[in-house]
């Protein structure tokens, strides 16, 4: 009789501790469902969320008693996007080296993305080492902010990109034996990419970059490419790159590169917004140069250099803009084609561009390049996930995935910028004060 009690007293334990862990519900009711899979905008909705998960999406008449309910008024809700190209822990003031990465700025940096709206972020090769643990931690969950995803150390050319201003973790292999033993290094550490700046002056050597590539996917981790030319991008999809981080920005792609990326599986990120930059701040500035949304995702003092910027000087303005409508239409025939196509901005790299603000400007310049806004915001959320292997359930709002969400007063679907009309962010199933 004793050990019976004992048992049924466990048992009855274990209950609470499993309703405990799984938490209450709650349900956003009356939404405008934006879920992130491509699929059509779902009117007065309601979503169900336990604990950090998404439970459900019941009508009306089978919402769940005891839940708290939380009335939308249709406003919308969509998944928290996800930036596949930024960087961490550079940029300070109107600087951007090593010096400035410290554990305190890259968490800064982490909580600014999330307060934007980006639920994560894939931080393309220039990190340092104190980011393994804080990816650890920020998967998990365990630090605010948007979550890590790491490169860790990219690799370059000796004497090409990236500055050496980045640091001196990035790796500059000078034969196919040296990048292959640095890859092992790095595949050690289990970063989430790998990625190769092979474009620049001088640029990363065929021989080098294919025994990064092989021995990375010998490894199961995919692999990112710093691009500009077409012939560059072409052997760099022949030889089995997962990722072009850039546009391709000399030529129009033409129809044998796009069969072959289609055949590789090959994705694509545009990073138009980095283009835009290059020439927008002059002779007439930007319409969002005095918008409170931009103004406030810049560290101090960069507006003021923004303002001032003598960009309407720069003789190489007009092959800057030249550039920057090829890599839309490339982006366009891409896209067209079939070809994955995910968000990125390569944000943090450099002061002007600004962490936060810049993701909400690609989704912007993509729209305008020629694609449905529906079809930008899939792009920024569930393909990024599918990039990422998806391993942390984000990008897309079905049952089982995260409860990452943000809730916005206008609806993107039909005007694009509605997505910087923020009224709260969710994160693991909470609101993020």
């Amino acid at each position: 009789m004793k050990n019976y009690l004992l048992l049924t007293i466990g048992a009855l334990f274990q209950s609470c501790l499993v309703f405990a862990q799984q938490g209450s519900l709650t349900v956003l009711k009356d939404i405008t469902l934006i879920d992130g899979s491509g699929a059509a905008v779902r009117q007065h909705a309601n979503m169900v969320i336990q604990a950090d998960k998404v439970v459900s999406f019941p009508d009306t008449k089978h919402l769940p008693k005891n839940a708290r309910r939380i009335n939308m008024n249709g406003k919308t809700v969509m998944p928290l996007l996800i930036n596949a190209h930024g960087h961490l822990g550079l940029i300070k003031g109107n600087t951007a080296t090593a010096n400035n990465y410290t554990e305190e700025n890259v968490k800064r940096q982490l909580e600014q993305y999330l307060h934007y709206g980006i639920g994560a972020v894939l931080s393309m090769g220039t990190d340092q080492p104190l980011i393994w643990p804080l990816r650890d931690s920020s998967q998990k969950g365990s630090i605010p902010g948007a979550t890590i995803y790491t490169a860790g150390y990219g690799f370059g050319a000796n004497g090409g990109l990236p500055p050496g201003a980045f640091g001196m973790h990035i790796q500059r292999p000078l034969t196919p034996e040296a990048a292959e033993a640095a890859m092992e290094q790095l595949a050690a550490l289990h970063p989430d990419f790998v990625k190769i700046w092979v474009d620049g002056n001088p640029k990363v050597s065929p021989d080098i970059y294919k025994a990064v590539i092989e021995t990375a996917h010998a490894h199961h981790i995919k692999v990112a490419a710093h691009v500009y030319f077409l012939e560059d991008a072409r052997s760099l999809v022949t030889a089995g790159i997962d990722l072009l981080a850039h546009s391709i920005r000399d030529q129009v792609v033409d129809d044998a590169f796009i069969h072959l990326m289609k055949g590789k599986g090959t994705y694509y990120i545009p990073t138009l917004s980095l283009d835009k930059y290059n020439f927008t701040y002059g002779p007439q500035q930007p319409d969002w140069i005095n918008d409170p949304f931009f103004i406030n995702s810049l560290e101090p003092g960069v507006y003021d250099e923004l303002k001032s910027m003598p960009q309407k000087n720069d003789r190489d303005r007009e092959k800057k803009i030249k550039a920057f409508n090829i890599a839309t239409t490339n982006l366009r025939k891409l896209d067209s084609a079939g070809i994955p196509i995910c968000m990125g901005t390569d944000s943090g790299a450099q002061p002007t561009r600004a962490q936060g603000f810049s993701e909400h400007l690609e989704l912007q310049l993509m729209a305008e390049a020629g694609l449905t806004p529906l079809k930008v915001i899939t792009c920024a959320t569930a393909n990024g996930a599918r990039l990422l292997n998806g391993a942390h359930k984000e990008g897309i709002l079905i049952p089982g995935n995260k409860a990452d969400f943000m809730i916005l007063d206008g609806n993107p679907a039909q005007d694009i910028k509605a997505t910087r009309s923020i009224k709260a962010i969710w994160k693991n199933g909470k609101e993020i004060k």
